[in-house]
């Protein structure tokens, strides 16, 4: 883990609020060019949008994409708050993303490494390396509040 890694999880954790705020599922992301800086970000906005991609991931690969120029977002990194599901590991891969750094662990829906394995499948044609639980407790945290808060 690299200190841009860490700010770029404290961005997402900001954003991951915002959701929250606009009673979105808590999660955000960001994308980091290969020099660690930030070239785009999102948040949830499946609610908002009435759109079933509008998970974060997706969010900030697109407009990682119009920042950069390209779909081929090779070597950079994809930092968010909560493990990515079956359909955004996908985008992941197909963004070609060097690496994942996501906060807490999904049980239910995860597929980097709980529930399926996705991002590192020997059998596809690209992988891209994982780095769980930073910041998992404040990711689990807003989570948390957030669910509770409707039950």
């Amino acid at each position: 883990m690299t200190e841009a890694d860490t700010t770029a999880m404290q961005r997402a954790l900001q954003l991951a609020a915002e959701a929250a705020r606009a009673e979105e599922i808590p999660v955000g992301a960001v994308v980091l060019d290969p020099d660690g800086r930030i070239v785009a970000e999102g948040r949830n906005t499946r609610e908002e949008t009435h759109d079933p991609t509008g998970h974060a991931e997706i969010e900030a690969l697109r407009r990682a994409a119009a920042s950069v120029g390209s779909w081929n977002l090779q070597g950079h990194t994809l930092v968010v708050t909560l493990e990515p599901c079956v359909m955004c590991a996908g985008a992941i891969l197909q963004a070609r993303i060097a690496r994942v750094v996501f906060g807490a662990w999904d049980d239910k829906a995860g597929a980097a490494g709980s529930m399926y394995d996705v991002l590192r499948d020997r059998r596809l044609p690209y992988r891209a390396e994982v780095v769980a639980g930073i910041e998992a407790d404040a990711a689990t945290a807003l989570l948390r509040e957030f669910f509770e808060q409707r039950r």
